[in-house]
């Protein structure tokens, strides 16, 4: 398995073991669920009538008063009263094994593969954190959404690429299957593909 490289029109053999394995959807899918529960904040907190400021006193009487039966001030049907269900802090957490995570990245690179999706270059780099010198050498490319994967990180792509929507880039080790999944294309420099390697093999 080889994968020609558009800036020197070299060709570089890629892993098997990698670039070479069946398109696992459930896995994929459990995986990226994963992923996205794993960013939820879960962070929301209401108070109950347990936790309300103010006194477990009988308002009024029960009876002869001629407004309603009341217990609690501290009552959901009172304004400024307790929440009925109160949200409290949750943790979305669904565990992936390390295994299961690498071998759902190994399918989805597979497939990005098989799908000529994957560009690999000798080295990308842009001279200034311009975002027009970007978009000129995506557009001498032909490229529009793409994601780039870098062996280290380069700070003038990064803050050229902020204010573009459907451009992305990432240091090898910041990866995650649901922006491999997301862009059109994913652009590869030598480096980057073989610390891939090395962390997926």
């Amino acid at each position: 398995m080889e994968l020609l490289t558009k800036d020197s029109l070299e060709s570089v053999v890629l892993s098997k073991n990698i670039f070479n394995k069946p398109f696992k959807e459930n896995l994929i899918h459990q995986v990226i669920v994963s992923f996205q529960a794993m960013h939820r904040q879960g962070s929301k907190s209401q108070k109950s009538r347990a936790e309300v400021k103010g006194s477990n006193k009988k308002p009024w009487r029960q009876k002869g008063t001629g407004r309603a039966r009341a217990g609690s001030v501290k009552s959901p049907i009172w304004r400024s009263g307790g929440v009925t269900f109160a949200s409290k802090p949750k943790k979305y957490v669904k565990k992936i094994n390390k295994k299961m995570y690498k071998e759902a990245l190994r399918s989805i690179f597979s497939k990005l593969f098989y799908q000529n999706r994957l560009v690999l270059l000798k080295d990308f780099s842009i001279n200034s954190c311009k975002t027009f010198l970007l978009v000129k050498k995506l557009k001498d490319m032909l490229i529009k959404s793409v994601l780039i994967i870098l062996s280290n990180y380069d700070k003038n792509l990064f803050l050229a690429s902020r204010n573009l929507h459907m451009v992305s880039v990432c240091t090898t080790r910041n990866i995650n299957p649901v922006n491999l999944i997301f862009f059109k294309n994913i652009i590869l420099t030598i480096d980057s593909l073989k610390k891939i390697e090395e962390y997926l093999l």
